[in-house]
């Protein structure tokens, strides 16, 4: 059982269609794989274009998967008619981000009627094994009766 107050009982599926909707992680190639309350997991495959100068995925990348795991697993709690926004993130990139995937997981630590904050640790993946290479701290903000739903 969640050690977390679900206000949706569909947080799943409405969590994993507002990831669909995000262009930017679509163009990325970044797939959420997993979602439970208050946490996901977020893939992405390397490729030569997500990279920089010296072959490792670019800071930028890192910095986008902190952003939307933290945002994510903190959605996972919202009412069906909220939706959240990213109020800042403070990332270390500890090691380069290195391997066959970037993994981007996102926990709630403490989430709160207006505030919601979240660590994000991204792991360099290659032949399953991941290495820390990232850990961001996220504050995110609930967007009362904002819901970012399709229909809505």
């Amino acid at each position: 059982m969640s050690e977390f107050q679900v206000h949706n009982p569909d947080f799943e599926s409405r969590t994993r269609d507002s990831f669909a909707r995000q262009g930017f992680m679509a163009t990325l190639g970044a797939q959420l794989t997993a979602v439970s309350p208050g946490h996901v997991e977020i893939r992405l495959p390397y490729r030569p274009e997500l990279s920089q100068q010296h072959g490792y995925f670019h800071g930028g990348v890192i910095g986008t998967m902190a952003d939307n795991a933290g945002g994510y697993c903190a959605f996972t709690l919202l009412a069906p008619q909220d939706s959240i926004l990213t109020v800042e993130y403070k990332i270390n990139i500890v090691s380069p981000g290195k391997g066959e995937f970037l993994i981007a997981t996102g926990q709630v630590l403490k989430p709160g009627r207006r505030l919601t904050v979240c660590e994000a640790r991204i792991y360099g993946e290659t032949a399953g094994k991941r290495k820390l290479c990232a850990t961001a701290l996220c504050t995110l903000m609930t967007m009362d009766g904002m819901s970012d739903d399709k229909a809505a």
